[in-house]
């Protein structure tokens, strides 16, 4: 894995670029603005990009429109964007194209090294894995009508957990059950949402995003 950094605070940028390093990571560009950020990160030859989204020069949305650009020119290029605040709206944007591939963590979870890192590796693999914050907004707002109200609860949760960039041994950790009870749940969940004639990885970030975009 090869990380570039954009964030505009020196102490947070510096406690990221520690934390990736200790685990053996490779960082390959840091940037604390977003002038000239997408042309920086793709030259750096990095395979995941870690933005801020608020950053300089107007310290509003340039972080989003960075990786939604970057994802433009190099479609499904892995982004995380780091957020001071859970902000749905930003999110929506880099999901548009569909590709997967994208993480959204609010940064008071930077430094759960098992998390964090978990997320890079699931983004950087094409996965997609959003904050638990903002999951538990979407479990609050449930569906009742369209495929997603065709699910389960245990399938809807196991969705969830999905959706954060758990793999199917963290999902059986959380609830309590077996990995084969997971697949099973899974697989149902990809018959309701007519998700059979693809990998099993694609029909993941599939479910994830129609679970994120809905």
């Amino acid at each position: 894995m090869r990380v570039f950094i954009a964030e505009d605070q020196l102490l947070v940028r510096k406690g990221i670029e520690q934390l990736i390093r200790a685990h053996g990571i490779e960082i390959v560009g840091t940037a604390d603005t977003a002038i000239g950020l997408e042309d920086a990160v793709l030259a750096s030859g990095a395979s995941i990009a870690l933005l801020d989204i608020r950053m300089p020069p107007t310290e509003t949305d340039e972080g989003i429109r960075a990786g939604v650009e970057l994802r433009r020119r190099s479609p499904g290029f892995p982004v995380v964007v780091l957020s001071q605040y859970v902000e749905q709206l930003y999110f929506n944007e880099l999901l548009a194209d569909g590709h997967g591939a994208v993480g959204y963590l609010l940064k008071d979870r930077v430094f759960d090294d098992r998390r964090f890192i978990g997320v890079l590796r699931a983004v950087e693999a094409g996965d997609t894995a959003v904050d638990p914050e903002v999951i538990a907004r979407l479990e609050q707002r449930r569906p009742a009508t369209g495929v997603l109200a065709e699910l389960t609860d245990r399938e809807y949760e196991v969705l969830g957990y999905m959706a954060m960039g758990a793999a199917n041994s963290e999902i059986a950790e959380r609830l309590f059950v077996t990995e084969k009870a997971v697949a099973k749940h899974i697989n149902g969940m990809f018959a309701k949402l007519s998700l059979s004639d693809t990998t099993v990885s694609s029909r993941r970030v599939q479910a994830v995003l129609m679970y994120l975009r809905r």
